[in-house]
């Protein structure tokens, strides 16, 4: 009887075997984790926003318009509507308004910038001779020896000289405006984006919720809920106080007579949102406008009071009626914001500033907070050498 033939040799499997199970690694992120979370997300924010600055002026102003008509499109969820459908009808009522204002408002200002041309060099000699005779007052009561007859002639010059360039520039401004920002972006891409994201709003806030860190999201969740506080108080208030001072300087500088009393008027009342410098600009530029124009100082007290009775009207009605004490953006912050906004990034960082201010000034007051509750703080002073 044959031996049993012996039994064929194991295959290898080619395939490499899959390692054992590890363990699960550390649950409790450390202290240079989440340092360098941090530090990445703010250097790739900055990044971004420099190397995209050129393009996203139309989806900041759509976001900015989203985030503005949120509450009202959360109100016509409840009462029924679809989120889609309320999204869509405050964008078109708001582009129906501003484009009923700029067909309202568009020609009377380009009649005013042609008033302006028109009468520039008459309004340059008005304010000239006023200086002239103010200069001759003043030397004839601290006699001659006080002012130079050449350096009076070099005031006067260059007093005229600069309201010439100051008219010039306002007239290429207004009349050239559109090179600031595209026709096609505003009309087109800004209610577009703006409409998509206003639909999606609670959508995209609560799936940027989701992606906080589990450890910080109770903090950084209030963080945001006082950023919110803060800012839609200012937007609110600054929208509402821009448009009465407008339409009161305009209606009021109009009433006296002023020839541009509209264009300044306007101008003044949006640049409100500048706190303290909108309203001294316009001062400034009604009164040498009533000089050149009255040649009276009458005409110039009307002017004058009339900013004066603006800004009363707005210090002692408006902020506290609108606002209170809720706005915890102070002046001084809010105008570096502005300017260093506008230095960096133009009209984007212009855009960005008041948001950037509120964010900043939310988790300074927090950090603040957190230093007065600390050992740095609360350390008793040593009592021996």
């Amino acid at each position: 009887m044959l031996p049993d033939p012996p039994p064929p040799p194991a295959r290898r499997d080619p395939r490499p075997a899959f390692p054992p199970p590890q363990q699960p690694g550390p649950r409790t992120a450390t202290r240079n984790q989440r340092l360098t979370l941090v530090l990445g997300l703010l250097a790739a924010g900055l990044f971004l926003l420099w190397l995209f600055s050129t393009i996203l002026t139309p989806f900041v102003l759509a976001g900015c318009i989203a985030y503005f008509l949120d509450p009202f499109a959360t109100r016509l969820s409840r009462l029924g509507l679809s989120r889609g459908i309320a999204a869509l009808l405050l964008v078109t009522a708001l582009m129906a308004l501003a484009l009923l204002a700029l067909l309202l408002l568009y020609p009377l200002v380009i009649a005013q910038v042609g008033t302006l041309l028109a009468r520039l060099p008459s309004y340059v000699a008005g304010v000239g001779s006023a200086v002239q005779e103010a200069l001759t007052a003043l030397e004839q009561r601290f006699g001659p020896e006080a002012f130079d007859t050449r350096l009076r002639d070099l005031a006067v010059s260059q007093i005229g000289a600069i309201l010439s360039f100051l008219g010039t520039s306002a007239t290429r401004l207004i009349g050239g405006g559109y090179a600031l920002f595209s026709v096609f972006t505003l009309v087109v891409v800004t209610p577009v984006v703006a409409f998509y994201l206003l639909r999606d709003w609670p959508r995209i806030m609560g799936r940027i919720e989701s992606w906080l860190p589990r450890r910080s999201a109770a903090t950084l969740r209030q963080l945001a809920r006082d950023t919110d506080r803060v800012l839609s108080a200012w937007l609110r208030g600054q929208l509402l106080c821009c448009a009465l001072l407008a339409g009161y300087y305009a209606v009021g500088l109009s009433a006296v007579g002023l020839e541009l009393g509209l264009m300044v008027g306007l101008a003044s009342g949006f640049l409100t949102f500048i706190p303290y410098v909108g309203s001294m600009t316009g001062l400034a530029t009604a009164l040498l406008l009533a000089i050149g124009q009255f040649g009276t100082w009458d005409g110039v007290g009307l002017v004058a009071a009339i900013f004066v009775t603006g800004q009363i009207v707005e210090g002692y009605i408006i902020y506290p009626r609108l606002l209170g004490d809720r706005v915890e953006l102070h002046a001084v912050w809010v105008i570096f914001a502005l300017f260093a906004g506008g230095v960096a990034f133009g009209f984007l960082g212009v855009l960005l500033a008041v948001p950037m201010a509120a964010t900043l000034g939310v988790l300074a007051r927090y950090w603040l907070r957190r230093y007065l509750e600390s050992p740095l703080y609360l350390d008793p002073p040593r009592t021996g050498v």
